[in-house]
This record gives C-alpha cells, sequence and structure tokens, in this order.
C-alpha cells in the first residue's frame, strides 16, 4: 500500500513539528501549512489522505480552510482546538470535520485517532451498492446518490449513514453508532452523533431519519 499523506495545519511551529515527527514516525509522509491560504494550497496541490487542522489560524480559520477543503473532495479532517469549547467541536462537526481533540492532547492519543480514520476510510466494501427508498449507497465507491442526484458527504457522513442502512427502520441508539462509526464508547460525546445527523439531514431530506427520542435514530425508507 502507497503511503498516506497527513496534512498537519498548525501555525504554532513546535507542535507543528512534533504533531509531523510523531507521525512520520508512524509512516505517514507529512506537509505543514502555518496558516488558513496555504492550507488549502497545500490541500490542492499534493491532496492529503487526512487533515489534522487547527481551529485559530492566521489568514482565516480552521473551519474555513474544513469548508474549502471539503467542497472540493471528501477528506478526512481531524480537528484540533485550544480553547476546549463544545461550541466549537459542534460547529467543527458541522462544516465536515470527522473527529476532533482539545489541546494539550498527548501524541500517542492523536496518532491513534488519525489511524481510527483512516481504518474507517478503508473499510472494505463487502455489499453490491443497495437501494433504499429515494437513496442508492454505493459502498465500493462510497457515493450516495438522491433519486438520480449525487449527494457530497463527508467521509463521516457517508459511515453514519451506511450504519443506519445496514438496518433500515430499526432503531440504533447513539451508543451504537459512537461505537460503530467513530469507534468510541463515551456517552457523553452523544452530542457528536447528534451534529452529524443535522448535517444528513439537510443533505438527503429529514424525512429520512426519525428521531427516536432518549434512543437515538432510524432510517426510514419504504419497505
Amino acid at each position: 500500500m502507497n503511503q498516506r499523506r497527513v496534512l498537519v495545519v498548525e501555525d504554532e511551529p513546535t507542535i507543528a513539528q512534533s504533531v509531523a515527527a510523531r507521525l512520520r514516525g508512524e509512516g505517514y509522509l507529512v506537509d505543514i501549512a502555518g496558516d488558513g491560504p496555504s492550507a488549502v494550497s497545500a490541500a490542492a496541490a499534493y491532496p492529503p489522505d487526512i487533515v489534522v487542522l487547527d481551529v485559530m489560524l492566521p489568514g482565516f480559520d480552521g473551519l474555513e480552510v474544513c469548508r474549502r477543503i471539503q467542497a472540493d473532495r471528501p477528506v478526512p479532517v481531524l480537528m484540533v482546538t485550544a480553547r476546549g469549547d463544545e461550541t466549537d467541536m459542534l460547529i467543527g462537526l458541522g462544516v465536515g470535520a470527522d473527529d476532533y481533540l482539545t489541546k494539550p492532547f498527548s501524541m500517542r492519543e492523536l496518532a491513534a485517532r488519525v489511524a481510527v480514520l483512516l481504518r474507517r476510510v478503508d473499510r472494505a466494501a463487502s455489499v453490491t451498492p443497495r437501494q433504499l427508498g429515494p437513496l442508492r449507497i454505493n459502498a465500493a465507491e462510497r457515493r450516495v446518490f438522491l433519486e438520480e442526484t449525487e449527494v457530497h458527504l463527508t467521509p463521516t457522513e457517508f459511515d453514519l449513514l451506511s450504519s443506519l442502512a445496514t438496518r433500515p427502520r430499526a432503531v440504533h441508539s447513539r451508543e451504537q453508532l459512537l461505537s460503530t462509526v467513530w469507534g468510541w464508547s463515551d456517552a457523553f460525546a452523544s452530542r457528536t452523533v447528534d451534529s452529524h445527523i443535522k448535517s444528513l439531514r439537510r443533505k438527503i431530506g429529514a424525512e429520512l431519519i426519525r428521531t427516536v427520542h432518549g434512543v437515538g435514530y432510524a432510517l426510514e425508507v419504504p419497505r
């Protein structure tokens, strides 16, 4: 397998170099950008397999970087924030980030989060394209169509929809979705699921995802 490329976007040189050194030690190719505009340029010139993205950046912030990168092509984004503010996390997830870390963090945890995100993208597709009501999900190509129109999903949104589609109309608890999609078991992080569901509804239609209050969600498609 070819080496995976990571784009590290961080304006503090010491942190950027430390992250890059750890990821290179894990076998990744690493590019570094120190501000918003150079991050977008680097992603276009050397398309990364994953982006480690600080929120607070000169030029324009990490949220705008995430929007622009995701508009070009879906790529996993690990958002990093120094503020520990839940609002930052929810906004980041809303613009296409897949996971987040709060500074200070351990390099071991960062490397583990990167590996988990890449494994999710690499998960082998074992089923043929599925037609579920107006939705067609092609797992091998990681593409989704609503009627005849392709829907642009982030990697995490695709994995979340695919997880719901494994048992259409059945209720999937937030804890189950966290474990299946994110590999987490922390019920406190259930807001992460809610944020991604909100984004997914905007793209495929709110009527296709049913909320079961206090439990979780179900994909509502015709039998």
